[in-house]
């Protein structure tokens, strides 16, 4: 496949690609209550600009409302309307000073754009901070004039940030719940469904939310805590002991599936009664159910090793229903869990450490911020020198379009400009099709706030479009004709988007040059992950590990995604790319199964040379980790096959049989593993790095 045509399908593809809205609907109302609902106020009583400087704030800072428990989501607001309320004191202050302005958006381009290493909630939080400065710059005030317009945008964030948390006093968890819920509906499908290739993408994906709202740096605090705690290590051992089940190839018969079924429908009436605060009472009877298929498949003389699982399972089961009867703050609590520690591979590092960490020119965030700085100060320069009309909207696109990486660029980019046009005509066609009143305007903002919330996960170029028909409804109010200065604003958006792309171009972070370390982090962290199953005692460990071990997946996978939208990827480190995440997924997914074996109650007595295998297998794959980096050869290990050999003939005497079937079937698989990965890095050691 050429460049040309990967170029032009990726083109075609982000114009027409659409995603299900991940916004639910009563948090859009509710933004878009924060910014209407003020608005119409101060037209009501007299005073516009009140209303406008607050729906102001309130729009810009929206896109903090994130999901998450109400402390953090009130810290995250916090701190995006005082970032926004301090950016347009600046702005308004000094905007009709060039070069002190200048200045001004360097400082804020460079600390805004660094603010990507602290993860997207925050970074938002950078980018809303220079749009306010550059928009406010347009009108610059007196000071008197200036505290009082970034007062406002200050409380219209903190408006919205009222309206977030609104229901803190009456469902104080409900965002804890709603996660547990997510996660047992994932397990619910994982029991019906077998996956074969890899561990459910959805389900990993709802589990790493729900440690992060858990375990997170603004968790929730109290003795209902407790109960959610105990139910995600739950979850983690309900899941593994699916999985086992999975594994083991004997006792296919409708008894067995009969149990997963029952198991299936325990897990997602304990997801409902999670998601409503009721009472597990669905749950307890199809528990009731379970337990009989249990006492069934027992008396049927099932495999020792797969009745051991059944009874584990079902002993978890029964734990999480118990526990969901108190997981709320109507319940009494009575989970006796000491409160879990966030695990050490979470912990963040001050702010400070993060930051000088990543100040230098090999970091990404670093040069990022270069270029939010430079871009940034270039669009406002430029904007005055020749005294663009409605210039402000130049800098504006630059901030909003220029991302770390050259994909997300271009794709905001080409929606930006897509959909800005796209929203000026939409505008331009409403206003002249609705009456010239006041409220029937306020109305069709709504509408369009609205259409911009919910749709910016779904489509970018869309709500782009809403959005900007919403920000012309919202300046007309100021007496800006929402009719003229059409072309000035396209073009604004197309320099805007093409000087975010062009900074790009001139200082690159291609991914491609990264991509690589981020699959050796995976390699290595399942490297560890292995080395934690050789003295499986401590389950803590074992949990920890585990969560590290997802977040370097999910990275790696996020790499290759952005490198696969670069231009110009080499066809050869792609594959290479592709080859070894999907066989690092089916070695993961090997380890937790011979990770279920242990998780049962006491480690068996025949471990220990089974864990020495284990760790030799660990080794040879950090070993393959390491060449990988340094894009060198590395000998497949030919003793690991034999070793293998000799630990199956070893357990050949073992009274459980069952053990020993297991044992030999995953050891198999974990050499196979292993010997493929070495294989394919040999095989790909020529990519480009």
């Amino acid at each position: 496949m050429s460049n040309g045509y990967s170029f032009r399908a990726s083109v075609i593809g982000t114009l027409i690609r659409t995603k299900r809205p991940d916004v639910p609907l009563r948090v859009a109302l509710r933004n878009t209550a924060a910014v209407v609902l003020p608005l119409a106020l101060g037209l009501m009583w007299g005073y516009p600009q009140v209303g406008i400087g607050i729906a102001a704030g309130a729009l810009d800072t929206m896109f903090s409302d994130q999901p998450g428990p109400y402390q953090q989501r009130l810290s995250r607001l916090f701190l995006a309307a005082l970032a926004a309320g301090a950016a347009s004191l600046v702005g308004f202050s000094i905007g009709n000073l060039v070069v002190p302005m200048s200045v001004a958006c360097a400082i804020c381009g460079f600390f805004g754009g660094l603010l990507v290493v602290f993860g997207p909630d925050i970074a938002r939080v950078g980018m809303t901070s220079m749009l306010l400065l550059v928009i406010t710059a347009a009108t610059p005030t007196s000071l008197g004039g200036a505290f009082a317009g970034g007062g406002l945008i200050f409380a219209g964030g903190m408006l919205l940030a009222a309206f977030s948390i609104a229901e803190w006093p009456l469902q104080r968890y409900r965002p804890e719940r709603m996660a547990l819920a997510t996660v047992y509906r994932g397990l619910a499908a994982l029991a019906r469904k077998q996956h074969h290739d890899a561990e459910a993408p959805a389900l990993t994906d709802a589990m790493d939310a729900l440690q992060s709202t858990l375990l997170g740096r603004h968790h929730a605090r109290g003795r209902a805590m407790e109960a959610f705690r105990v139910l995600l290590e739950l979850a983690e051992r309900i899941r593994l002991e699916l999985i086992a089940m999975e594994v083991l190839e004997t006792a296919r018969d409708g008894m067995s599936e009969m149990f997963r079924n029952d198991a299936a429908r325990v897990l997602a009436a304990t997801a409902d009664a999670l998601d409503a605060a009721e009472p597990p009472q669905r749950a307890e009877r199809a528990l009731a159910t379970l337990q009989a298929s249990e006492r069934a498949l027992r008396s049927g003389g099932s495999p020792t090793e797969l009745g051991s699982h059944i009874q584990a399972l079902s002993g978890q089961l029964a734990a999480a229903v118990r526990n969901t009867n108190w997981a709320g703050s109507r319940g009494e609590l009575r989970a006796q869990r000491a409160e879990t520690a966030l695990p050490e591979t979470l912990r963040s590092a001050s702010a400070l450490s993060t930051l000088r960490a990543n100040l230098t020119p090999h970091s990404v965030a670093f040069r990022h911020a270069v270029r939010c700085a430079v871009v940034l100060t270039l669009a406002f320069a430029v904007s005055r020198y020749f005294s663009l009309p409605h210039g402000y909207w130049l800098p504006m696109t630059a901030a909003i379009v220029l991302r770390p990486d050259f994909a997300a660029t271009f794709n905001f980019g080409l929606l930006r400009v897509v959909g800005t046009v796209l929203g000026l005509m939409l505008t331009t066609l409403v206003l002249r099709l609705t009456p010239d009143v006041v409220w029937a305007h306020v109305a069709v903002m709504g509408v369009l706030c609205l259409g911009f919330r919910y749709l910016a996960g779904a489509h970018y170029g869309i709500a782009v479009a809403a959005l900007t028909g919403t920000v012309v409804v919202l300046l007309s109010f100021e007496g800006v004709d929402p009719f003229s200065a059409m072309s000035d604003r396209v073009l604004n958006t197309v320099l805007g988007s093409g000087l975010a792309l062009l900074a790009y171009v001139l200082w690159p972070t291609w991914e491609r040059h990264r991509a690589r370390s981020a699959l050796s982090d995976m390699l290595g962290a399942y490297a560890n992950y292995l080395d934690a199953l050789v003295t499986p005692a401590d389950s803590r460990r074992r949990h920890e590990v585990r969560a590290a071990t997802r977040t370097a997946r999910t990275n790696a996978q996020a790499s290759i995604d952005r490198m696969l939208a670069e231009p110009g990827t080499p066809a050869v480190l792609a594959e290479l790319a592709e080859t070894l995440y999907a066989n690092g997924n089916r070695l993961a997914r090997t380890a937790m199964a011979l990770e279920s074996l242990v998780d049962v109650g006491e480690v068996p007595e025949a471990w220990p040379p089974v864990g020495a295998f284990i760790h030799e297998a660990a080794a040879a794959l950090r070993a393959q980790a390491e060449a990988l980096t340094r894009v060198e050869a590395i000998a497949v290990p030919p003793a690991l096959r034999e070793h293998q050999r000799a630990l199956v003939e070893s357990l050949a005497r073992e009274k459980d049989r069952g053990f020993a079937e297991a044992v030999a079937r995953l050891t198999d698989r974990l050499t196979d593993n292993v010997d493929t990965i070495a294989h394919v890095v040999n095989r790909r050691s020529s990519a480009p790095a």
